[in-house]
């Protein structure tokens, strides 16, 4: 079983429905494909909530597609994390992610 180690969590505004372990953006959005994000949504949270978003650390996040252990991530286009091609790091795989929906740790 993987567990985190959350250094940091800030509160932003939702600005849509977010959902757990899906990087966010400063906007209060699911990040879009290859943007930065601010962190990760710990849970889930409706459009107008304050949302507790993990920021630094050894955090879960759900892999939009396979991952080798080491390599950076960015966002895919629904928040998860994906290899790091064109868009902007959000953190190092610290797991492997055989496949989509797997959980896996990012350092940021």
């Amino acid at each position: 079983m993987q567990t985190e180690k959350i250094l940091l969590t800030l509160t932003v505004p939702a600005a849509a429905a977010l959902t757990p372990k899906r990087f966010v953006d400063v906007t209060g959005n699911m990040a879009s494909a290859g943007e930065r994000s601010i962190g990760v949504a710990n849970a889930s949270y409706d459009a107008g909530e304050m949302a507790g978003v993990a920021t630094h650390g050894a955090i879960l996040v759900e892999a939009g597609a396979a991952i080798a252990a080491g390599a950076e991530v960015e966002s895919d286009a629904s928040g998860r994390a994906i290899t790091k091609s064109t868009g902007v790091s959000n953190g190092v795989a610290l797991d492997a992610a055989g496949a989509a929906g797997d959980v896996i740790r990012v350092l940021r």
